[in-house]
């Protein structure tokens, strides 16, 4: 695909990603009641490596060093995001654990001023805490004690955060595609030392269900949606890209409201209002409520 159309359909491309991760909240509950995480996540993980390496078998040409251990960062951080934040859930709700992962909209633009000395904007800062306030409010279960699954899924969050910028900086001059089958690689790899320990692999077979989910999670929610994320982030301005990435928790709370696993409150609408106006936010600045709709670039905080 050309360069000009993956840049036009980057954040499109984010916005697909989130809403398949959003369809995998309330299966995915219910399914590590039958298979253990570590063994989910290994082959969720290998099923997507391979799919993609042969997809993108040509383009292997490129192979250095360089992406090597761009790979191995990259899937080092997204196996440790995704093993703590899926403990944490087995130690809360759903939504609380959509929740206090999307916290990594906050701590992006911060940490990609941190790392690449790019100062975040006083409208990145407003539109992420629009956004989690609004993700608040769609997630409110009634209360607001911390157990120790949610204290798990707030470290998950971090981790997103730093798996955000190493993607945003490691794909520059780089070609994604590769780096993504590297990093699901590395991810899986991690995840099948990590059965070893935990004693795994289902030795009576799995029921035929959780079968169907893990195709579902390895397929698209892992080769499509990942890849998804890491073309469209490539092209997108990271504290941009982690707000749209972290639509992922209201649509994971539509999917369970549309299969019936929850019921809409007023609570959850205002929600949805807010994390509407995050985006315009992130995405306008509010220019049409301006005079003239300009706005000088580069306003800071």
């Amino acid at each position: 695909m050309h360069e000009n159309t993956l840049k036009k359909l980057a954040k499109p491309m984010i916005v697909l990603a989130t809403l398949i991760w959003g369809s995998t909240f309330f299966i995915l509950k219910d399914t590590l009641d039958d298979v253990d995480l570590m063994f989910l996540l290994a082959f969720r993980f290998t099923l997507a490596a391979v799919i993609l390496a042969a997809v993108f078998w040509r383009r292997w040409n490129v192979m250095d060093l360089g992406y090597l251990w761009r790979g191995g960062v990259m899937g080092t951080l997204l196996f440790a995001a995704y093993a703590i934040q899926n403990y944490g859930l087995m130690d809360t709700t759903p939504g609380k654990n959509a929740f206090f992962t999307a916290v990594y909209c906050v701590i992006v633009p911060f940490l990609y001023w941190a790392v690449d000395r790019l100062r975040p904007s006083r409208w990145n800062v407003l539109a992420a805490l629009l956004c989690v306030a609004g993700i608040g409010f769609v997630s409110w279960d009634g209360g607001l004690s911390l157990s120790g699954g949610d204290l798990l899924t707030l470290c998950s969050g971090f981790l997103y955060a730093c798996h955000i910028v190493a993607v945003s900086k490691f794909s520059r001059e780089r070609d994604i595609f590769i780096l993504t089958v590297l990093q699901f690689a590395v991810t899986a790899l991690c995840c099948w030392v990590g059965a070893l320990f935990t004693r795994g692999f289902p030795a009576d077979g799995l029921p035929p269900r959780a079968w169907w989910v893990l195709m579902y999670l390895a397929i698209a929610a892992t080769s499509l949606a990942l890849l998804l994320q890491n073309v469209g982030q490539k092209y997108t301005e990271p504290s941009s890209a982690a707000l749209l990435l972290s639509l992922e928790a209201p649509f994971g709370v539509a999917f369970s409201v549309l299969f019936g696993a929850e019921s809409p409150t007023p609570l959850m609408y205002l929600g949805f209002l807010l994390i509407f106006l995050a985006v315009v936010c992130s995405e306008t600045h509010f220019r049409f409520l301006r005079r003239g709709g300009k706005t000088q670039e580069g306003e800071l905080l």
